[in-house]
């Protein structure tokens, strides 16, 4: 396992240069390596020790963005949440010199209770210093807001994230899974009362599922220079390939969220992926990250990994370059 490792770490330094471009994170001044590292598989699929040699190889790769959440992984039995921060501050403390290497990216707004459920001025506060703890950092470069909360006015959110900018515990802040018209909103108060704007969005986005970010919203972060950081870009690992029937799901912990994708239209994106993959020697995910990757309005999309195979394969998928034939393809077959 080790010599395993330091090869890996080998390849690494040799291809970094190939993995090492960065896209800006709207306006906030962070750029990100255009594929970023979900961490809600830290404390549920993936231990601390593996968890480490992970994080490794991807820096070591020339990537740069962890993306996790105070909730994260809270569905495990006897798990409470905080899980996946705590791994990642661990790693950090283990190596300081990690921390200027990557871009750190939590969310607030989804934890129970009453001091960390929602997006009140009480929340936020509480919860920072609760991820701060966690990650053993003294700022978080990218805070998003895990969902919208209708019970709590905007302008409130936003001003508890402009005291966290003020005293540099936040670098930037975002979204997730807001609509159009959400973020209109929150963009449009941010203007008028001279307050930090979301300068990210976190849509669900992949071949499997357009509709949540194509049209309006996509649309709206174009226009205003927002970027899109897009999760469940693998389709809960159904674009892996290695879903192709109900029998293939048993025993995976994932397969509540695959089998919805066993049909014509999904059958029909694996065989399209198959063909792409086939002709560059690539695995049907790097061709889906790929296609991710290439399309317009999207920095960089999320992806888990639990092994350093795996996580290789990430790496690779960054380096895949698709023909407008074949992302065309792939669009047609996924529409």
């Amino acid at each position: 396992m080790a010599q395993t490792i330091a090869a890996a770490r080998h390849n690494g330094a040799m291809n970094a240069h190939r993995t090492a471009s960065r896209r800006p994170l709207g306006r906030s001044g962070l750029e990100i390596a255009p594929l970023v590292f979900g961490a809600n598989v830290f404390g549920w699929t993936v231990d601390e020790p593996t968890a480490f040699s992970l994080l490794d190889r991807f820096v070591d790769a020339g990537l740069n963005a962890i993306d996790t959440a105070d909730v994260y992984s809270r569905w495990v039995p006897g798990n409470q949440g905080g899980e996946s921060e705590a791994i990642i501050g661990n790693w950090l403390k283990r190596t300081p010199s990690r921390r200027d290497q990557v871009v750190l990216i939590t969310k607030v707004g989804a934890a129970p209770g009453a001091d960390g459920k929602g997006l009140s001025a009480a929340s936020i506060a509480s919860g920072v210093e609760a991820s701060l703890r966690r990650l053993r950092t003294d700022r978080i470069d990218l805070y998003l807001s895990h969902r919208p909360d209708a019970a709590t006015p905007i302008e409130e959110t936003l001003r508890a994230y402009d005291s966290l900018v003020r005293t540099g515990k936040v670098r930037a802040i975002g979204s997730s899974n807001y609509t159009a018209e959400g973020l209109r909103e929150a963009l449009q108060v941010a203007s008028a009362k001279r307050l930090p704007r979301y300068e990210v969005e976190e849509p669900e986005y992949s071949l499997c599922e357009r509709t949540k970010f194509e049209g309006p919203l996509r649309d709206l972060c174009i226009a205003e220079g927002v970027g899109a950081i897009v999760y469940y870009s693998l389709a809960s690992g159904f674009l892996s390939g290695k879903y192709r029937s109900k029998a293939d799901l048993k025993g995976r912990a994932r397969s509540g969220g695959v089998e919805k994708y066993l049909n014509g239209r999904g059958f029909r994106i694996l065989a399209a992926l198959d063909g792409v993959a086939g002709s560059h020697g690539a695995k049907p995910a790097e061709v889906a990250l790929a296609w991710l990757i290439a399309r317009e309005g999207v920095t960089a999309p999320i992806a888990s990994a639990t092994s350093l195979e795996q996580l290789e394969s990430l790496v690779r998928a960054t380096q895949l370059a698709l023909s407008k034939d074949e992302i065309d393809s792939l669009t047609e077959a996924s529409a």
